[in-house]
């Protein structure tokens, strides 16, 4: 057993976090903000936290899943793509709802192919051969599986292979090589991911991290709104207040006079302060939500 696993001796859980790239500081930033106390640096690898049984080790994404199936660390944050890759027999406990992006195939813009089913007989290149060869074949497609590194974009036109399957975020880059999406294979995010031997005897602890983490992420798909209002006006405002149940009501001191609270989703802010000031509401606030659980 590795060194590393601390849970099974010492009461510690082991959670493994990326050390760089784009999911690195994002992470930190949720843990941090889900109350776990920590100092990193650039040069750290394992990272205690001062106010929780909780240490952190910073590796690159790609490896988690196989450390969290192996033991070596009790629980991991990476992409939902890369436990594909890694064929990862771990659990899935949380989606983190940052890190988001698609598996997608390509082709060159004047090539014949419009759907992914047309991709049989093709070479196909990519940095995701086990993902893709197993996606393609679970839609009947039997093709040649080139793995590449880098510049996945760039193997149309060095005449390499005849369409690629990569991560997507905007599909800007694909465009700008003279490619078009024709397909998603997999969408992905990042994802909180435990080893089953420590959700089984380490489970107190597992679902306590995991609850500080989900609150975090669900605060942030939310926010407060805080309004004046009169007895009149709140049926109409609660007809278009899309709250989390009912929302709470507070009697102020002016006869007829309330101030209503609710919590809501946050992609719904910009289209409901228009709704809720013509439906009588005034002063309105909007706050962001620190944690929530449900």
């Amino acid at each position: 057993m590795s060194a590393f696993t601390r849970a099974g001796q010492n009461g510690r859980l082991t959670l493994a976090v990326p050390a760089k790239g784009r999911m690195a500081e994002t992470t930190l930033r949720l843990c941090a903000d889900a109350g776990l106390s920590f100092e990193a640096t650039e040069r750290s690898l394992v990272v205690p936290c001062a106010n929780a049984p909780v240490d952190l080790l910073l590796v690159r994404p790609s490896d988690i899943p196989e450390y969290v199936q192996d033991g070596v660390v009790d629980l991991g944050v990476t992409g939902a793509n890369l436990v594909v890759e890694a064929e990862a027999d771990v659990v899935t406990l949380a989606e983190l709802g940052f890190a988001r992006c698609t598996l997608q195939a390509a082709v060159p813009n004047d090539a014949p192919q419009t759907a992914i089913e047309s991709l049989g007989g093709l070479r196909i290149a990519t940095a995701y051969p086990v993902s893709t060869r197993m996606l393609l074949a679970e839609r009947g497609v039997e093709a040649e599986i080139i793995t590449v590194s880098g510049s996945v974009e760039a193997t149309p036109r060095l005449g390499l292979a005849d369409a690629i399957v990569d991560l997507v975020s905007t599909g800007s880059t694909a465009s700008a090589n003279g490619l078009r999406l024709i397909g998603t294979l997999l969408s992905s995010e990042a994802v909180l991911i435990g080893g089953r031997l420590a959700v089984r005897e380490q489970a107190d602890l597992v679902e306590r991290l995991e609850l500080m983490l989900s609150g975090v992420v669900a605060a942030r798909r939310r926010r407060y709104v805080m309004m004046n209002a009169t007895s009149e006006t709140l049926p109409a405002i609660r007809a278009v207040l899309p709250s989390m149940g009912a929302p709470t009501v507070l009697t102020l001191a002016s006869e007829g006079d309330i101030a209503v609270h609710a919590a809501v989703a946050a992609d719904d802010v910009w289209s409901l302060l228009p709704a809720l000031r013509d439906a009588g509401a005034t002063s309105i606030l909007v706050l962001p939500i620190e944690r929530l659980v449900p």
